[in-house]
């Protein structure tokens, strides 16, 4: 299962269309056995990456995920408060997302932390594809060239890279992991917006892709 890419250019639909939390490697969108999914973990990431303090704040949700699933994030700080917690709020809705694929729970409540509206409901569909496949996630997922734009009225844009290349389906049941060839399609651009909510939370509330982007080739 992949992240469906939608190309920002010509496709603006609300984010149940679009919801692809974490995709990997070339083939098509569709649930089969051979697709790709992404995978979170809190293992290798940049130490630059600005989610750690918000990891460890008190009334988040733990996030736990497989040993052999792996994150880099390039995702450097700014300097700005604001532009920082939507970075470290972002990442974290990326990660929880592949917790619930992980414990094969569609209603796993820490990406519902970070999410809302449309894209909540969403996640939760797509979450439940992964559980009929008894599938999840292992390799590297590398995430870079982040852009944060504050919007005003507690809204924010963050658009960003990743590289898929690394990253496969590993099935429940048999332990069997499908590996894949890397093609421009294991590079996929993401436009997300968040808002503040009133427990200061960033939640990403939309999102779009679009996979095999120029702006993400190596």
């Amino acid at each position: 299962m992949n992240r469906r890419s939608r190309l920002l250019a010509t496709v603006a639909v609300g984010a149940s269309a679009v919801l692809l939390l974490t995709a990997c490697g070339g083939g098509d969108d569709k649930p089969k056995s051979n697709d790709k999914i992404a995978g979170a973990d809190t293992g290798d990431k940049s130490s630059a990456s600005p989610s750690a303090s918000a990891t460890q704040s008190p009334g988040r949700p733990k996030i736990e995920l497989p040993s052999d699933l792996h994150y880099n994030f390039e995702w450097r700080q700014t300097g700005d408060k604001d532009k920082d917690a939507v970075l470290a709020d972002g990442e974290l809705f990326i990660k929880a997302t592949d917790q619930a694929i992980a414990n094969q729970d569609p209603l796993d409540p820490a990406y519902r932390f970070y999410s809302a509206e449309e894209l909540a409901a969403a996640t939760q569909k797509y979450v439940q594809r992964f559980v009929d496949h008894k599938a999840r996630t292992t390799g590297v997922y590398r995430f870079y060239d982040e852009s944060v734009t504050l919007l005003g009225e507690g809204s924010a844009a963050l658009t960003y890279c990743e590289d898929q290349g690394k990253a496969y389906n590993k099935f429940v049941k048999t332990g069997k992991i499908n590996k894949t060839p890397v093609t421009k399609n294991s590079y996929v651009f993401y436009n997300t917006k968040l808002k503040r909510n009133s427990d200061g939370v960033w939640v990403t509330q939309d999102m779009l892709s679009e996979r095999g982007s120029s702006k993400c080739q190596p």
